[in-house]
């Protein structure tokens, strides 16, 4: 069976090509699911492509809808129908939001998810820009921005030239570090940046760089795919339909030089008396996981597969652990001197002083993205459709429930004999903690798996379990019995919810910027307030957590916003990055506040 030619080892046979000009078929947005109408259009897609004499035919991103492992391979069985034509293949949001395999499988079929050729005297460059396994902006991981500037300084020379490719567009509201890939690209003679994801035409410029989004496969004119002709001068994009003659779209001048971008203003951000903001650590990866602490060090994975140890003193690196792909969840401090590493294939039981792995408890199904939990000698870690009880000490499992149609992702909540946690199959479950039994299930009624409680970290009081979700409301559920209290709509929520310390009130972040506060008393909806925290449209499923009466809540932009939930003011708002905050934890041995984010950043706040 052919391979998607994406290793940089392809490039080399490139090389030696001494065409003036190239054609290329490029596809995005073709979004197939075994059986469905865009699987049958692709497929005839694919013999006109094998008819057009094209040089190269690149796929740029979403080529499924979940990013299921049987949806990637049935992709690539009717790719693998292009013949005699070099095929490029990059994911896009699709295949790396909701992966069953942590986007481990698109790399296992694809060969990569970056790639660079070379003919003649053009340079063809794409990377990946996630987002990554939770909701959030588009990305470039930090990895992939120091491969793209060796890669262009070693091979750009005299005379070459750089055509650009990502699923997303290079604009502030979709590629939250939009400004360092541009500087990066401009730094070079890149002729054009084509990129999908809004299934539709735009041309649009970033700077003095031109840009165009391109089609998807399913458009109000049919079916078809983009044609992009590379000529020494000019680069011309063509819509074709299936079947129709190409029509002319957009055409880029070929400029080579760039001027910089205009420098940002950023005001000043004062913290109020009383607060520090500390650097922790600054990786050279990116960091999709929340924290985990011990007196000594803050534990998390990265976006390489390493796990590390960072002292929270002296800021030096402990110890790391190479594990096979990027890690999304957190690590576990359990007991004995402990560590618990769940990863794409496997959960690493590791020592917490020196790094060194003394077990290796292998997954017999998909990979743990899941934030596990220990609390009050109790060991309890989600997986791919399972929820898993474990010993503490050695890992042996306890008990296994197996009844899940999704994975988990966010962390569940301990409260006496419950556990209580959501999953991507729409479902909110309570499980009896001593034996993995059923107690019961809670549905929102929607059948789209996106619009469940996959992602957000339950508030259980004495008698209640209260959720947001992506289906924008906020529900209150018996905790005896699973039967609906109360939902409510009147805000735009989503995934980020917190409780107050003295869990009077939850809070959740809306998706216009707002910390609300609401009774956990009684039977109705109680709205106590909302503050307005000026951050503009949100999504971030990070929790909210209130510590010595403030409440801190983190967005997609890298800004960590403190409440007053007495006053019912902000105290503070202070962007510490760019990219989206995973999460705001709470240092059990210091009281300390800690928060990470995607461009590998992990920061301190202290109260004075």
């Amino acid at each position: 069976m052919r391979k998607a030619l994406t290793s940089i080892a392809f490039a080399c046979l490139l090389a030696t090509s001494t065409v003036t000009a190239q054609r290329f078929a490029v596809f995005s947005d073709i979004h197939v699911t075994p059986g469905n109408e865009n699987d049958k259009m692709l497929r005839i897609a694919v013999d006109e492509v094998n008819r057009g004499g094209f040089d190269y035919v690149i796929i740029n991103g979403d080529l499924t809808n979940e990013g299921s492992d049987d949806e990637i391979n049935n992709v690539k069985e009717i790719l693998d129908g292009i013949t005699d034509t070099p095929l490029i293949v990059l994911p896009g949001n699709h295949e790396n939001n909701w992966s069953q395999s942590a986007t481990k499988t698109f790399i296992d079929v694809f060969g990569n998810d970056r790639f660079v050729f070379e003919t003649d005297s053009l340079i063809v460059v794409g990377i990946n820009c996630g987002p990554y396994m939770k909701m959030g902006d588009g990305h470039i991981k930090q990895e992939d921005l120091h491969w793209l500037r060796k890669t262009l300084d070693e091979r750009v020379s005299s005379g070459k030239k750089v055509l650009s490719f990502n699923h997303y567009p290079i604009r502030q509201d979709d590629l939250d570090n939009w400004r360092e890939y541009a500087e990066v690209l401009m730094g070079y003679p890149v002729i054009g940046h084509i990129n999908g994801h809004y299934h539709r035409w735009i041309r649009y410029d970033v700077g003095d760089l031109e840009c165009a989004m391109i089609r998807a496969l399913k458009m109000n004119d049919g079916f078809g795919y983009t044609i992009v002709e590379v000529e020494p001068a000019w680069t011309h994009i063509y819509n074709k339909v299936i079947g129709s003659p190409a029509e002319a779209k957009y055409a880029f001048a070929n400029h080579t030089k760039h001027q910089p971008l205009k420098k940002e203003v950023v005001d000043d951000v004062q913290l109020p008396s009383g607060f520090e903001v500390v650097k922790v650590w600054t990786d050279s990866a990116s960091v999709f996981t929340r924290l985990a602490f011990d007196e000594n060090n803050v534990y998390f994975g990265n976006s390489l597969g390493q796990a590390r140890a960072v002292n929270k003193k002296t800021g030096q690196m402990t110890w790391e652990v190479k594990t096979p792909a990027s890690l999304f969840s957190r690590p576990v401090i359990l007991e004995k001197g402990k560590v618990a590493v769940p990863t794409c294939d496997a959960i690493l039981l590791v020592d917490a002083k020196t790094g060194q792995i003394k077990d290796n408890i292998q997954s017999k199904e998909g990979p743990y993205v899941a934030d596990g939990l220990y609390q009050d000698g109790i060991y309890v870690q989600g997986g791919y459709k399972r929820m898993e009880r474990r010993n503490p000490i050695n890992g042996i499992l306890i008990w296994e429930y197996d009844s899940l149609f999704n994975y988990c992702q966010a962390a569940p909540v301990i409260d006496g004999k419950d556990l209580i946690f959501g999953a991507w199959d729409t479902n909110l479950r309570c499980i009896d903690i001593n034996t993995g039994k059923l107690k019961w299930v809670w549905n929102n009624g929607k059948s789209a798996n996106m619009l469940g409680p996959g992602n957000v970290v339950p508030v259980v009081t004495e008698d209640k379990v209260i959720i947001v979700a992506p289906d924008r409301y906020m529900t209150a559920i018996d905790r005896k019995n699973g039967q609906q209290i109360w939902r409510d709509n009147s805000h735009k929520y989503r995934e980020a919810i917190g409780v107050s310390e003295d869990r009077t009130r939850v809070y959740a972040k809306t998706m216009d910027g707002e910390l609300v506060a609401v009774s956990t008393k009684g039977d109705a909806f109680n709205e106590l307030w909302t503050v307005d925290m000026g951050l503009g449209y949100e999504h971030a499923p990070c929790i909210v957590v209130e510590k010595d009466g403030v409440v801190y809540a983190g967005s997609r932009r890298g800004i960590i916003t403190a409440v007053d939930p007495y006053e019912q003011k902000v105290l503070w708002s202070l962007p510490v990055g760019v990219s989206e905050i995973n999460g705001i934890d709470i240092d059990p041995t210091t009281g300390d506040i800690y928060a990470s984010l995607i461009e590998g950043t992990i920061f301190r706040i202290e109260r004075k």
